[in-house]
């Protein structure tokens, strides 16, 4: 077992608890303001849409998916987390939570990236190509061939992907309460 491999199967199953620890800090840490709560919503609620269509689509560990947002970046569902982190970083306003964020991607989302990516290569003989042709988390979006594929809405419940719009939504509210209670 690689370092990579041996610490992102670590840092996968740890990503949930620190999430949650997380957000106690960032909501101790936040400093919103109207404004930055609606930009940075905003900024979140593009990464949530764009995590919901990539769920739609993915058949985790039966076929490799390559269609829909697959088609432009190998990991949507991660690129759809680093864009709601940004909107969250844009609405609470604190360069600590900015600093935080970046250390969390690097440490663990990076490592769970690589691991699962490995588990992809070894699983589906296809992933090689499709790693050649797809970046990783940047999309690019000249030159797909694959079709757009089909959104499941099953696929999209079966994963429990609207988690990932109630935490969003509940942590923007807290956003609002905290602005509201230290307006007074």
């Amino acid at each position: 077992m690689s370092f990579q491999t041996g610490w992102g199967h670590i840092a996968r199953r740890a990503r949930v608890p620190l999430g949650f620890l997380f957000a106690i800090v960032y909501l101790c840490l936040a400093r919103p303001s109207g404004g930055s709560i609606l930009v940075g919503g905003a900024v979140a609620v593009c990464g949530v849409l764009l995590r919901a269509a990539a769920s739609g689509h993915v058949q985790k560990n039966e076929a490799l998916t390559t269609t829909g947002p697959y088609a432009y970046t190998r990991n949507p569902l991660y690129l759809g987390s680093v864009i709601i982190a940004a909107g969250f970083a844009i609405a609470a306003r604190s360069w600590w939570i900015v600093v935080a964020l970046l250390l969390l991607f690097v440490t663990v989302y990076l490592p769970v990236i690589h691991s699962e990516e490995a588990f992809l290569r070894q699983r589906f003989p296809e992933f090689a190509d499709y790693a050649r042709r797809v970046p990783r988390l940047i999309p690019r979006f000249a030159n797909v061939t694959k079709g757009a594929g089909t959104f499941s809405s099953q696929l999209y419940l079966q994963h429990r992907e609207y988690n990932a719009a109630m935490g969003t939504a509940a942590m923007l509210a807290a956003l609002v309460a905290k602005l509201l209670w230290f307006q007074h």
